[in-house]
């Protein structure tokens, strides 16, 4: 669809409610769960595929004996329903098949970053309150060297390759698992579990201070398949395809639950592979997967080939797709339809685009009759802009402004807010008498602009718009810009203090990999022909790698911190603007001197 062809209103609505149709029937208060509908899917579809790993496919019969293992496995070591157990593995059939199990018997699994370590891993034991720890072999270290007072007392380990485990000590899960039976268990061992209570825990990326386990329910599990499915017309050839950790929002509630709701399967890798991605799609007949806007980026960094329209994938959903890389990729790969989306990990909120327009994140067609607002934002102050009597102002047209979701008691899915385990982040989310005494709104933290059609524009996150010289920096504008700039793989634009100085100047982080060089004279032609003169980086960072969560996320808060000080950044080459030379000139202490700019002075 042409940038040019906007659908009517009603059109935009239409579509949206091929996903909206699909939720509507489920209740908050139905005895109905995931482990449900894994028993649903095993009876009517057994012998379909379910899990597409490497050599192996797992059918939903399969699946489903498994998980009776798990879950009769787990009662017999004491866990009970309601009890949280942790799963820290990387991706494989079992990651998703061990939580299902532990669902069966009403146990909540809580989903650990595979990156975490340290007090940072501690601290999540601790926050979940777990009683038992399944743990993959390959992640076996981190959990090792942690004192026994900061594990969870049972622990059992993973292993794919039946490595020996006696100097841990642990339980075998493998082992102790053929001893159960893998029939379905007395629907009793879930009795009293509705669709509303909390399936699993899984915690945000923790870019800023320390994860937080977020709650997600059965309820939000299953719409989320379902509604997708209604978008992507999903059904039967269709085949989903899953790179994301199985940790992650995306990748472990998304994608699962599309499978099982169309009983349909998906393949799952390890992990992304730029090299190996088109070969699984012709291997495997994938039709649609599930992005981060990172991920496109990479493949678009392929060297173009012959057959680049020679594969069957058609559609895909996912977030953080710039318009750039969304208009490149279509065109290069032939791609019919992206679905770009902008939700929460804590709350049933979400808006998609369904009109396949360039780097929106949806339309909210009439929204005046949805439980969403905009109030704008001001980027000085980092705060919301009231008016005299300290009411929020709606954003207008073309203004940014924090999206914010009124929570509903309700019966269904709208305005259900699950919070987190942490009563005290679960109230920081929330403003209350915001429009009306004693409504309830959820901070999403995004910032966004719409225009006069009410297609949403992620603009960033509150926080990363900077202020300088009296003007509002958008890093996501900027870094839209930069990277149509030959040569880094990745652009990561962030703010950084200068001593004496009011704001943050911009600082960009490119990343080249392989024997390709940076053009300082090059780069700076293309900044200044590209961006206003105040949203030009002063300065710029070059580096072999991208910093990124295991979520493909670019980081930037330690970058922040950092800043332009050649002891923090290590290896990394760093450049300094020079607008009288019209090029960037390598950080010295000489240089900076030069241009007047104070030396960078770390700070906590």
């Amino acid at each position: 669809m042409a940038i040019a062809e906007i659908p009517s209103r009603e059109e935009t609505v239409r579509r949206l409610m091929r996903g909206a149709d699909r939720v509507s029937p489920f209740r908050r208060d139905t005895a109905y769960t995931c482990a449900d509908r894994l028993e649903e899917r095993a009876a009517d579809a057994g012998d379909a595929p379910f899990i597409l790993f490497e050599d192996r496919v797992i059918s939903f019969a399969e699946a489903n004996a498994y998980t009776n293992r798990v879950a009769r496995l787990a009662l017999s070591v004491g866990l009970k329903k309601g009890d949280v157990a942790a799963l820290m593995m990387t991706n494989r059939p079992e990651y998703l098949l061990i939580w299902l199990g532990l669902a069966k018997a009403g146990i909540v699994a809580a989903l650990i970053n595979t990156s975490a370590t340290g007090h940072v891993l501690a601290h999540a034991f601790r926050q979940v309150e777990a009683k038992a720890l399944i743990v993959g072999s390959e992640l076996a270290d981190p959990v090792a060297a942690l004192a026994p007072a900061e594990r969870p007392a049972i622990i059992f380990e993973q292993s794919e390759t039946d490595a020996d485990r006696s100097d841990n000590g642990w339980r075998d899960l493998a082992a102790e698992m053929q001893e159960q039976r893998d029939d379905n268990l007395d629907p009793g061992a879930r009795a009293g579990i509705v669709m509303a209570d909390t399936l699993f825990l899984i915690f945000t990326s923790g870019t800023t201070g320390l994860p937080k386990a977020a709650k997600v329910s059965h309820l939000r599990f299953i719409c989320a398949g379902e509604s997708m499915n209604g978008f992507l017309d999903f059904g039967e050839g269709d085949v989903h395809y899953c790179v994301l950790p199985l940790y992650h929002g995306a990748g472990g509630m998304v994608v699962p639950s599309m499978a099982l709701a169309a009983a349909r399967p998906f393949v799952l890798r390890r992990k992304f592979s730029r090299s190996a991605f088109w070969d699984d799609v012709r291997r495997f007949g994938i039709t649609t997967v599930q992005y981060i806007g990172e991920i496109v980026r990479y493949l678009l960094t392929t060297p173009p080939s012959s057959d680049d329209r020679d594969h069957s994938l058609r559609k895909m959903c996912g977030a953080g797709l710039r318009a750039d890389s969304w208009t490149n990729f279509r065109a290069r790969f032939g791609i019919d339809e992206i679905f770009e989306g902008l939700g929460s990990t804590e709350m049933s909120f979400g808006i998609t685009n369904v009109d396949n327009r360039p780097g929106s994140c949806g339309r909210l067609p009439y929204p005046e009759h949805v439980n969403v607002r905009i109030i704008r934002w001001d980027g000085e102050n980092d705060a919301h802009v009231l008016d005299s009597d300290g009411r929020p102002v709606l954003a207008k047209v073309g203004e940014v402004g924090e999206v914010v979701v009124e929570i509903f008691e309700g019966e269904g899915l709208l305005g259900l807010f699950e919070g987190y385990t942490s009563p005290e982040a679960t109230e920081a989310k929330l403003l209350r008498n915001l429009f009306a005494p004693g409504d309830r709104w959820f901070r999403t933290g995004d910032l966004v602009r719409f225009d006069e059609d009410d297609y949403f524009w992620f603009v960033d996150r509150v926080g990363d718009t900077f202020r300088w010289k009296s003007e509002n920096v958008s890093t996501q504008e900027v870094e839209r810009v930069l990277s149509s700039f030959g040569g880094p793989t990745f652009v990561n634009v962030y703010g950084v203090k200068i001593p004496g100085t009011e704001g943050r100047a911009g600082m960009a982080m490119l990343t080249y990999e392989g024997d390709i060089a940076f053009d300082p004279q090059a780069f700076f032609a293309h900044a200044a022909g590209g961006l206003a003169s105040y949203a030009m980086p002063l300065f710029v960072r070059v580096s072999g790698s991208a910093d990124m969560t295991t979520t493909y996320k670019l980081r930037k808060v330690d970058l922040r911190r950092q800043g332009y000080d050649p002891a923090l950044c290590g290896e990394d080459q760093l450049f300094v603007a020079d607008m009288d030379a019209g090029s960037y000139r390598p950080l010295t202490a000489e240089t900076l001197t030069a241009l007047g700019i104070a030396s960078f002075q770390p700070t906590e």
